[in-house]
């Protein structure tokens, strides 16, 4: 996963979910992307491998304030929350699932 967090931050009630107890990775998705179901199949699959780790998908057209926010230009665009829901990293496209784990690194 490419790009440095912003500073920004994310509480649980602008994403619709808890947030993950040491990380949470935060999915922007719409409906006719194909890349964003392998993205959404990549992201569960870490968040259940990796203890106190949360996914998210949010539909990006029906959060559009969120997306403009975080400048969301394109979809699938993931992004690692730390802890405390602060944006460690970032990536747009297909990530592969090694690429998200050292992501995670930074976050817990």
């Amino acid at each position: 996963m490419r790009g440095r967090g912003d500073g920004k931050r994310l509480r649980a009630a602008e994403i619709g979910a808890d947030l993950g107890e040491r990380a949470t990775l935060v999915q922007f998705s719409s409906a006719f992307c194909a890349p964003c179901r392998a993205t959404r199949r990549v992201l569960g699959e870490v968040a259940g491998l990796v203890p106190g780790v949360a996914h998210v998908e949010i539909d990006a057209e029906a959060h559009l304030d969120l997306v403009r926010r975080l400048d969301i230009l394109r979809t699938p665009t993931v992004l690692v929350l730390d802890a405390e829901g602060a944006v460690v990293r970032r990536a747009t496209g297909q990530p592969r699932k090694a690429d998200v784990i050292a992501a995670l690194g930074e976050a817990v």
